[in-house]
């Protein structure tokens, strides 16, 4: 299994053979607004450039889809991903979307989903705590499982809660990927898992090896790559915790 983090949620991954793209967000630097009312909210996102060429981000066998929001399926993404590749995405509100955006393979995630020998679960996600989730949306997860592999659980937009750890006690990942910018707006609190959360997935989980990722890449982070790193060493779990630069492969 190889995971590249390309900037914010966007992965490509290796596994079992087959190649995914994971929530393409594939815009040249600082071409949308900010997301607000939220720090930063005077720099255009993505605040970074991309790391690849887009033709070998999109160079892939399959693309998964956690939610439709804007950092992670965005106008560049529709026009530069073939119309005829496969596409998974969590529910059929979304595959209506992606369908209109002229893309023919849609598949919707189950519990049992089945690509090329390799089995896609889908995971529950809150992407937010309280008031907040009426504006988020629903988001999910997705866990890859493969007998050549070992098990990859990617959170997606979710914080710390119930769920994630019934998917960590499911499952047994060996290998999570959280989405840790802690990005927020100025009131409604954390979108993703801050620092607190994934000091709690490593609890949950305290062999896994863990990947932060959506990391300073839209204006709305509050959780930096640095401060993460402190706060791991602080807590004794530096040695489960990567926090790849964007560009970075890591090889499980």
């Amino acid at each position: 299994m190889n995971i590249q983090l390309i900037r914010n949620a966007t992965l490509v991954i290796q596994y079992a053979g087959r190649k995914f793209l994971v929530d393409p967000f594939l815009a040249q630097q600082g071409v949308y607004p900010p997301f607000a009312p939220s720090q930063r909210d005077d720099q255009m996102n993505p605040l970074v450039g991309l790391p690849v060429p887009i033709k070998e981000i999109i160079d892939v066998d399959a693309v998964i889809i956690t939610h439709l929001h804007l950092d992670h399926y965005d106008p560049a993404a529709k026009e530069w991903l073939p119309k005829d590749i496969q596409i998974f995405v969590q529910n059929e509100e979304d595959a209506v979307q992606v369908k209109q955006d002229g893309f023919v393979h849609v598949e919707v995630l189950h519990e049992n989903t089945l690509f090329e020998g390799i089995q896609l679960i889908k995971t529950k996600g809150e992407h937010g705590r309280g008031e907040i989730l009426k504006r988020t949306g629903q988001v999910c997860g997705v866990v890859l499982k493969h007998p050549e592999e070992k098990t990859l659980y990617i959170a997606g937009d979710t914080v710390w809660y119930g769920a994630v750890q019934q998917v960590i006690d499911t499952y047994q990942p060996e290998v999570i990927v959280v989405n840790g910018g802690d990005n927020q707006f100025l009131e409604g609190g954390s979108l993703v898992m801050g620092k607190e959360d994934i000091y709690a997935v490593h609890q949950a989980a305290p062999e896994a090896q863990i990947i932060s990722v959506h990391m300073e890449a839209v204006n709305h982070w509050t959780l930096s790559r640095t401060e993460l790193k402190s706060y791991a060493m602080e807590k004794g779990m530096s040695d489960y915790l990567l926090v790849p630069q964007d560009g970075e492969v890591h090889t499980f």
